[in-house]
């Protein structure tokens, strides 16, 4: 009687065990939180809408955008940083808050390295190098010719200091040896009023920010910034400057000591909203190529890029403001 009691027990202790397991695993078992470090309306905010609705409807769990813009995506990758690893908060990082700023200052609140876990890549894009329409340039190599002639002369608008399109224009400074003078402003939107007013001579725009004006004739697209052809009728600037090379891209991170289950069943979701040809036109529409990879090939991106711009941070003796 008594071994059948002690059989008993064990065999509730495993059930018991079993459900317990079982119940660990289900993820997500309440809403998400995927932190846009950037304003909306923006090329971020758009992204974060975009996989978040795919994500959502895939997991049959709410995937919430919290939008934490400031300092060049600083503000809202530090909150993800020190948020709990537990699948419930992530981020949408791309190369500043990753890339750039490590390179930049000092003391971070935050390791870009450590502190995270890369999940996925979901999309890239190219910038558009426009030119108020008055310029006398109509390629890539007038422009150079340009400010060859005139040193410190040709201006450049850019959504903020130490973001990629500031890095776009200090990129041609380095492989031209010319003089391009950046002008920080708060935003694509300031800055792109800026070169349809004049008040700056050019910017290094994403697709959705600069392409409507393209159409009105307010701005002249020159090249795109990646390594090969990505608009209609537009070169590359590679073309024109050999190693030229400025990609905007967008992935999915977690704080770092997420377990390993939840940050496999998220990459297999990415890949899964990726490859679907409605979620992928959304992309398209959007300006930018969707795309998934591994997270060990994420952070390897992460690593080559942050390796990167640190030699034209160096090279241009940029600091943080």
């Amino acid at each position: 009687m008594l071994s059948r009691v002690v059989a008993v027990g064990f065999a509730a202790l495993a059930l018991g065990a079993s459900i317990g397991e079982a119940g660990a695993q289900v993820y997500p078992s309440k809403a998400v939180r995927l932190i846009s470090p950037y304003p909306p309306g923006g090329g971020t905010d758009a992204t974060a809408r975009i996989i978040t609705q795919a994500l959502g409807e895939q997991m049959g769990q709410q995937i919430i955008v919290d939008t934490r813009p400031g300092a060049s995506g600083r503000i809202g990758t530090e909150i993800a940083s020190k948020a709990a690893p537990d699948g419930y908060t992530l981020v949408l990082g791309n190369v500043a808050p990753l890339a750039i700023l490590p390179a930049a200052i000092a003391k971070l609140p935050y390791d870009p390295i450590r502190g995270f876990q890369p999940i996925s890549l979901i999309a890239t894009s190219d910038y558009v190098l426009t030119v108020h329409p008055s310029l006398p340039a109509r390629s890539v190599k007038d422009l150079l010719a340009l400010a060859r002639a005139k040193p410190g002369a040709l201006t450049y608008a850019s959504s903020g200091n130490l973001g990629a399109p500031h890095l776009a224009g200090e990129l041609i400074n380095l492989l031209a040896k010319v003089k391009l003078l950046h002008v920080p402003y708060k935003g694509n939107g300031p800055a792109a009023i800026a070169v349809m007013t004049g008040e700056s001579t050019m910017m290094f725009g994403s697709g959705p920010s600069v392409v409507p004006h393209m159409k009105t004739g307010k701005m002249r697209a020159l090249a795109t910034t990646g390594t090969k052809r990505s608009m209609p009728d537009l070169p590359a600037m590679i073309e024109f400057l050999p190693g030229y090379d400025v990609t905007q891209w967008y992935g999915i991170l977690a704080p770092a000591g997420v377990p390993r289950d939840i940050v496999e069943r998220l990459q297999r979701e990415i890949a899964r909203a990726i490859a679907n040809p409605k979620v992928a036109q959304q992309f398209v529409n959007l300006g930018t190529q969707p795309v998934s990879n591994t997270p060990e090939e994420f952070a390897a991106l992460i690593k080559a890029e942050t390796d990167k711009w640190g030699k034209v941070i160096r090279s241009a003796n940029i600091t943080a403001d």
